[in-house]
């Protein structure tokens, strides 16, 4: 090796060392071979829980007080963990920051981990800790009937100074998801290394109670994925009152709902979320923005996609072409919402179908597609997950996602364009 390449080497390195964390620009200097530069893919980071799920199905109508027969399994599960692996059978490996005790569950969930091929870096393992177990029980339709969750670890041993240790994954990422099982110092020191390099943030609410953590992040928010409830609760949180509420109805009309859920969904986007994604189940979800919505991909400038994400891109693409919805609203003072409906699906059990739909979306938009395109590949991903038995399906065709996209996609239809209040 020359003194000139030797020192190129050193210039390099150290400029890379030395210059802040660039907003959004995914590839950054790696390894040095030959006196070049290689590059560096950096992944979607996810931050959350990892639990093994206990799921007791009864093949009749359960009585009280008394044992039913049925059947007993052991799911993988946990919101961010399923999401996690939802990604990986979408062409897209995940870096995964979570803590699994040294005993059973743990083992299982990790075994499970290093056969899928992802990273378990961001996995805190101690013998103090206790793996996160949910025991759930169903009914015959597959609905959860009673629960009994044992998650505290997650909240006592996934600390700032665990996360801190992958700050770099954080500000390279091209876009971060987080659970609300995160206590809220961990959950806003997350968000806080995500917003210094302008990472997207995507906030899981997991449940009614704890969706209410979205208090102290909301500024750097870009994505929320709530149900009906879970958004009541979150606008009420944040507003600091019990204003809103919200009770069932058997009308199939989305205006009607969507009339309903505006002045909670407005609080959110009032209080700097860029996307509300409200889940309605069976009918499907509305994706709702502030002003003109900017249906693109995230920032991606200088993002190194490997051969199977890039596959991933084509294949929806050519299924759902984008569409143009920016002439539909230009004033910054609208409420733009747009519903995109259900699939029709044979339920086998419904507990991974939100989880599925977040990671479907997230692996879209990492590989380039519009939210629009993302969030049609992700109820197709939904739906394959109710129609299996674990959380997350074995297997996720991307020829049969692509098809079960554009069904949703073409189906895709603004329902609201009016002045906010």
């Amino acid at each position: 090796m020359d003194s000139s390449t030797a020192r190129r080497r050193l210039d390099c390195i150290s400029h890379h060392l030395l210059l802040p964390y660039q907003p959004n620009h995914f590839l950054q200097p790696g390894l040095v071979s030959n006196g070049q530069l290689e590059s560096e893919v950096f992944e979607p980071v996810i931050i959350g829980g990892m639990v093994l799920d206990i799921h007791a199905t009864p093949s009749t109508p359960a009585s009280p007080r008394t044992t039913t027969p049925g059947m007993i399994n052991y799911v993988l599960g946990g919101v961010a963990r399923n999401v996690a692996e939802c990604m990986s059978k979408l062409a897209t490996k995940p870096f995964m920051i979570s803590v699994l005790g040294l005993d059973m569950a743990g083992n299982m969930l990790l075994d499970h981990w290093k056969y899928a091929e992802l990273s378990t870096k961001g996995i805190l393992r101690q013998d103090v800790i206790k793996t996160a177990v949910v025991s759930n029980i169903f009914d015959v339709t597959g609905e959860v009937a009673a629960g009994v969750a044992s998650v505290e670890a997650i909240e006592k041993y996934l600390t700032p100074d665990w996360i801190q240790k992958f700050k770099h994954n954080i500000q390279s990422a091209p876009v971060m998801m987080v659970d609300a099982n995160l206590n809220l110092s961990a959950l806003e020191f997350s968000c806080q290394i995500a917003a210094s390099s302008n990472t997207p943030v995507w906030f899981e609410p997991v449940s009614v109670a704890k969706s209410r953590r979205i208090v102290s992040v909301a500024k750097y928010v870009t994505f929320v994925s709530p149900n009906e409830y879970e958004l009541i609760s979150m606008a009420n949180a944040l507003t600091g009152g019990s204003e809103f509420s919200f009770s069932p109805f058997e009308s199939d009309n989305i205006e009607s709902l969507l009339q309903r859920l505006k002045p909670a969904i407005r609080v959110l986007l009032k209080n700097g979320i860029k996307f509300v994604v409200v889940t309605l189940g069976s009918k499907g979800m509305l994706l709702c923005s502030n002003g003109e919505p900017r249906f693109t991909s995230v920032d991606h400038e200088g993002y190194k996609q490997d051969v199977t994400r890039r596959k991933l891109y084509k294949t929806v693409a050519s299924a759902c072409p984008r569409k143009l919805f920016s002439d539909c609203a230009k004033s910054e003072t609208l409420l733009f919402a747009i519903h995109l409906p259900a699939l029709p699906a044979s339920v086998v059990r419904l507990t991974g179908a939100g989880d599925c739909l977040v990671g479907g979306t997230l692996s879209s938009i990492c590989a380039g597609l519009d939210v629009i395109q993302s969030l049609a590949v992700g109820i197709a991903a939904s739906k394959a997950a109710v129609e299996a038995e674990a959380n997350v399906p074995n297997v996720l065709d991307l020829a049969s996602i692509a098809e079960d996209a554009r069904l949703v996609y073409s189906a895709a239809k603004v329902v609201c364009m009016e002045t906010m209040v």
